[in-house]
């Protein structure tokens, strides 16, 4: 249970969690946390304590949360790649805020995507959830998904419903995910998100008979980030990717769920059908900065970079100011840009004649470069100006 503050009230929400660590960390879902000023924990023993946020993911909608306790209970994590449609599982919470609520159901489906999650600048939603007709309820959230043997298989995230209420079907993250982010959160404090660098649709009949495939499944790879993963690996526009390591990727979900299972920096064979023949190519993972390393998102802070508060303009203002791209500065938190003669307000377009839309996109160029780098861009009132900058 949380408690979130505003000016005229407490507002109170519940939710529930799942204990992974005997030393006290719990998973549960972002949404469940997000935007608390205080998070209370009540165990199945009715014991309260206040709980850390220790890290989390709007991406896969995960928090990882502490509480100072030891030698608790803990769940064993199941393979949720091995759940079958059809298998009976569990789901375990306090809907309604009625405490250690259990119902059964059934998997109907899997690697299913409702668009649940908004996508933002920084924010890439992996959505591949684990369907099933187990009664879900508002408090749910954030609870088991379990097999018949009392393994973990996922977390229970949303409900299909236009009441509110549970009207037939509930979606849970798969436990591989829902590992994945907890183990990076604690090692790293953030999770370590790789991507293979692929603008993708699912294949449907038109782009089967187009490409004259003998299925309609796979995942067509429509374009390719520059200097991305599946570039350097060997891909190229339309090709049809079917499995990774082995594992079937028959749709966009599926693909998502197993990729979101690695780092930055590991190695996949991935399997694709072009020119109808099935070939695989070693792909080399990367993460959002590009790079193999760990990421850390303080090393890829631009306004720390140059000492400013940064802004990435909206689609409105830039076509105030005639502009495609472009971030502007709106503080300075240093000396560094005014001493080369900026002003406030200076909207950065380019960065060494690179176009920029977003801060990572200078923070990368910056991080990249080993001589002096060129800011160009404009002020509002249509001065074009251009500053060289020492790295």
């Amino acid at each position: 249970m949380f408690g979130q503050g505003n000016q005229n009230q407490k507002q109170i929400g519940a939710g529930s969690g799942v204990i992974i660590g005997s030393d006290g960390y719990i998973v549960t879902n972002n949404h469940v946390i997000e935007g608390a000023d205080n998070i209370y924990v009540t165990t199945n023993n009715n014991k309260t304590y206040s709980a850390t946020v220790i890290g989390n993911d709007p991406a896969t909608d995960i928090a990882l949360l502490k509480i100072e306790e030891s030698d608790l209970p803990i769940i064993q994590f199941g393979n949720s790649d091995q759940a079958q449609i059809g298998e009976w599982v569990l789901a375990v919470g306090n809907p309604f805020n009625l405490t250690s609520t259990v119902t059964a159901g059934i998997i109907s489906a899997k690697s299913r995507n409702i668009n649940l999650l908004r996508p933002d600048q920084n924010t890439f939603p992996i959505e591949s959830f684990i369907q099933t007709d187990a009664a879900v309820n508002p408090g749910n959230s954030g609870g088991a998904l379990v097999n018949t043997n009392g393994q973990l298989i996922g977390i229970n995230t949303a409900i299909a419903s236009r009441t509110g209420s549970y009207s037939g079907y509930s979606f849970a993250v798969p436990s591989k995910i829902v590992q994945k982010v907890a183990n990076d959160i604690r090692e790293f404090g953030e999770v370590q998100r790789a991507l293979i660098g692929v603008n993708i649709l699912n294949v449907n009949q038109e782009i089967a008979d187009g490409l004259k495939l003998k299925e309609v499944n796979g995942v067509l790879v429509t374009a390719l980030t520059q200097n991305g993963a599946a570039k350097e690996g060997g891909l190229i526009p339309n090709d049809v990717i079917v499995s990774v390591n082995g594992e079937s990727t028959l749709s966009v979900p599926e693909l998502q769920e197993e990729i979101s299972q690695y780092r930055p920096g590991d190695h996949v064979i991935v399997s694709v059908i072009r020119d109808n023949k099935l070939e695989d190519f070693n792909i080399t993972l990367r993460n959002q900065a590009g790079t193999t390393a760990i990421y850390k998102k303080s090393d890829y802070d631009a306004s720390k970079m140059l000492e400013a508060e940064l802004v990435e303009l909206d689609l409105i203002n830039l076509r105030r100011y005639g502009l495609k791209n472009g971030i502007q500065i709106v503080a300075f938190k240093g000396n560094k840009l005014q001493n080369l003669g900026i002003k406030k307000g200076f909207i950065i377009t380019h960065v060494d004649r690179v176009p920029v839309s977003s801060k990572m996109d200078i923070a990368q160029i910056l991080l990249q470069s080993k001589e002096d780098v060129l800011l160009s861009g404009i002020y509002p009132n249509g001065q074009k100006a251009s500053y060289g900058l020492g790295v």
